[in-house]
């Protein structure tokens, strides 16, 4: 009998904190919602969920060195999952009408304004992941749900073998942008798993599958 793992929703303020820790229970992982350094390093994975502005969110995380606790999992090869704005935060800036705001520079890029004559992009909608992929396995076309206006409409990411390309998975609104990446131990969606219904509770049960 496999163990169960543990999960730290990382507690910083967002407001779907608790949601996402609860659709995590769901999915089968032992939770646990702190800002503590000690439980923060030593779960098998920390989420990082997000709503709101970037620039506040970015904030708030400092405000709790969430910042330091991320890149020192990462560093450490320690599974880190971003949601809608925790996902944002991962590249190197964002850019919200006329304010431009340092990232957590986990992936190169920008996070900006959808061109799409509708926002915000709210409502469930397909994805297209790549084959392969550990997070959408078994549900490549079931649909999510999603709240945003912004997002990361390109990957620079050059990644040099022996290591493993990353998994992209694109959606559209008004142009194409990210709607998941799977780099290494970071993995990061743009929609809501929480708010999707059987197939976030699908998604977020694999992603708890890769923890070790």
């Amino acid at each position: 009998m496999s163990r169960t793992r543990r999960v730290v929703v990382l507690d910083y303020g967002s407001g779907n904190v608790h949601s996402a820790a609860k659709a995590l229970e769901r999915a089968g992982a032992d939770v646990e919602v702190t800002a503590a350094r000690a439980a923060v390093m030593e779960a098998d994975g920390l989420v990082v969920p997000g709503v709101g502005a970037f620039r506040a969110v970015m904030e708030q995380l400092r405000a709790v060195r969430g910042d330091e606790l991320i890149d020192r999992r990462l560093a450490g090869g320690r599974p880190v999952l971003g949601i809608c704005v925790g996902m944002q935060v991962m590249f190197e800036r964002g850019v919200e009408r006329g304010t431009d705001t340092e990232g957590l520079g986990e992936w190169p890029g920008e996070v900006t304004e959808l061109p799409a004559e509708v926002l915000p992009h709210m409502g469930w909608n397909t994805v297209t992941p790549d084959a392969g992929s550990a997070l959408f396995d078994g549900i490549e076309d079931e649909r999510f749900y999603f709240v945003h206006s912004f997002a990361a409409q390109r990957w620079s990411l050059d990644v040099i073998p022996p290591f493993p390309q990353p998994s992209l998975t694109w959606a559209e609104h008004g142009g194409r942008f990210l709607a998941a990446v799977e780099n290494g131990p970071l993995s990061a969606t743009q929609f809501h798993p929480e708010k999707s219904a059987d197939a976030g509770i699908r998604l977020l049960s694999n992603w708890i599958g890769t923890l070790s």
